[in-house]
């Protein structure tokens, strides 16, 4: 047995074997995904990411279309207050979700939002996309 193998590290050849597409270390399980768009919210993040060129937002733009694509159980309520409440989910809640989920990458130091995920969450959000309803 050679060093390498003794002390746990890999080589370059067994580091590639197991990355995906998109760069990650190991693939995400279809559970982890299938948990991650469960939400509302959070497709509408994913669609958005997906929909730009470079796959990359700046937070405030993100919240901006978040907010204008989810619904608000209340629709009397001020749309400020329904971007605030957005805000909130997101940066709390839905961001950190997705970023643990390793489907973007998640910078709240400088409010870059990145689609890291790959084709398994891209074909699951087309599936779903049809199927949200917005009233």
């Amino acid at each position: 047995m050679d060093e390498s193998r003794k002390l746990g590290t890999r080589d370059i050849q067994s580091t590639k074997e197991i990355s995906g597409s998109s760069g990650r270390e190991r693939p995400i399980s279809p559970d982890t995904i299938l948990s991650a768009v469960a939400n509302e919210h959070r497709r509408a993040i994913l669609n958005a990411l997906d929909n730009t060129s470079e796959k990359t937002l700046e937070y405030d733009a993100l919240v901006d279309r978040v907010a204008n694509q989810v619904r608000d159980e209340h629709a009397k309520r001020e749309s400020d207050e329904h971007r605030q409440r957005v805000r909130i989910a997101l940066h709390h809640t839905h961001l950190p979700k997705l970023d643990e989920a390793r489907m973007i990458d998640y910078e709240a130091e400088t409010g870059h939002v990145q689609f890291v995920g790959g084709e398994l969450e891209q074909k699951i959000l087309r599936l779903v996309e049809p199927y949200d309803i917005h009233e």
